[in-house]
């Protein structure tokens, strides 16, 4: 096979087959298909679009271009979720541990964010000392030895999704269904996951910002993941406003604890229960968590008892981050100024912008705007309103947390 024919088949509409694919792919994570055809291919791709049997087919081949995790020996059924991100979306640090909770093992590798806030690496970093780069062997320790287990993704596990995600960020090719889904997808399937759900957030403040769209991606997920045999379920939850209160890292962190404590804001909180919902649901495969009041009831007990808090402190505690902050979140990074914002006069809560808000969080430097740039973990907003909400001229509508 040659790369150029492979691209040439692709760019004129054509169909490519499983070998085609996993040539490539292979030639490119090795090395020998260089940067500016795996360009040219990913253009052709952007431009044509590939079928569902191309898509599972590319997802596979960078899923099997490293290491495939095997967690048979710490969890019989293993359960993973996703999120595609979105302004104040603290929801893996709520939803992870109330799962780990009911006593369903969770081992998670999560990312570094780009745009207006940090992923969820950089909000674990809020606690001091708090290791995300973990060996394949120290996550699966961790993950047996505590049931829970959050980190970052191994550099041996789909290493020609890294390089060409890498490569779609400066190729103008990053909004392509086909990519964006193969990139999501063989990083759950290299991960070990049995049953994945996935979290498709839409709206101004998200990656997808119309309900179309994202349904589109995440009914592409959802077609590669039964095809590859893993089981699915997709939730589309909206993004026009932010997800709680709090957007900014360290902020968020204290929003999470304070979920975890059985407070916290309703939608938040909300949120988390649905999606720890259906990876119970997944975890018991027809023969446990079927009722969904019952499963509701089982979540909710765990955050009573503080079960869901004490697996969050485990964890923190576990992979060297200092667990005091968790018990004390005032002691998590904080900012020098903070500035209340109030409501010039009275009324209703039309709209919570999300994205403006979210670039505002962003010009703040609780975000990135590539890899490699340094956040601040301190700083950010409060958004003290949602949709809807009756306000009077004066009352607190946001609070600004800024260095200076």
């Amino acid at each position: 096979m040659r790369a150029v024919d492979i691209i040439a088949k692709k760019r004129d509409g054509g169909a490519l087959s499983a070998d085609e694919i996993a040539w490539f792919v292979r030639g490119y994570a090795r090395g020998d298909v260089p940067d500016y055809q795996a360009a040219a291919f990913l253009m052709a791709v952007f431009i044509q679009g590939m079928s569902r049997e191309e898509t599972v087919n590319l997802t596979l081949a960078m899923a099997r271009s490293g290491d495939v995790l095997d967690l048979s020996d710490i969890a019989d059924y293993a359960v993973d979720k996703h999120s595609s991100g979105g302004v104040g979306d603290k929801t893996t640090l709520v939803v992870l541990p109330l799962v780990a909770a009911c006593g369903v093992p969770v081992a998670k590798m999560s990312g570094r964010g780009l745009g207006f806030s940090g992923g969820t690496l950089d909000k674990l970093e809020s606690f001091a000392g708090y290791n995300v780069q973990l060996s394949n062997e120290e996550f699966r320790r961790l993950a047996r030895q505590n049931g829970i287990v959050l980190a970052g993704q191994s550099h041996d596990l789909a290493p020609a999704d890294g390089k060409l995600y890498a490569l779609r960020d400066v190729t103008a090719t990053v909004p392509s269904l086909p990519l964006i889904a193969s990139s999501i997808m063989s990083k759950k399937i290299a991960a070990g996951a049995n049953g994945i759900v996935l979290d498709v957030k839409v709206g101004r403040g998200a990656f997808m910002t119309n309900l179309d769209d994202a349904r589109a991606l995440a009914q592409i997920m959802v077609d590669i993941g039964v095809d590859a045999g893993r089981d699915m379920i997709a939730v589309l939850s909206d993004m026009n406003q932010p997800l709680g209160c709090a957007v900014g890292n360290a902020l968020e962190v204290a929003e999470a604890i304070e979920a975890l404590n059985g407070g916290g804001p309703a939608d938040l909180r909300e949120h988390c229960l649905e999606v720890a919902g259906y990876m119970l649901r997944l975890y018991g495969r027809g023969r446990r968590w079927t009722d969904a009041a019952e499963t509701r009831a089982d979540l909710e007990a765990c955050l009573h008892r503080g079960e869901a808090l004490a697996k969050f402190r485990r964890m923190v505690e576990a992979q060297g981050g200092d667990a005091g902050m968790v018990d004390d979140p005032a002691r998590l990074p904080a900012a020098r100024l903070v500035e209340p914002f109030a409501a010039p006069q009275s009324g209703f809560i039309a709209q919570a912008a999300a994205d403006k808000i979210g670039i505002a969080s962003f010009e703040l430097g609780a975000g990135r705007e590539k890899k490699g740039d340094p956040v601040d973990l301190a700083v950010g907003l409060k958004i003290h309103v949602k949709v809807g909400d009756r306000v009077e001229r004066g009352a607190p509508l946001a609070t600004i947390y800024l260095r200076q």
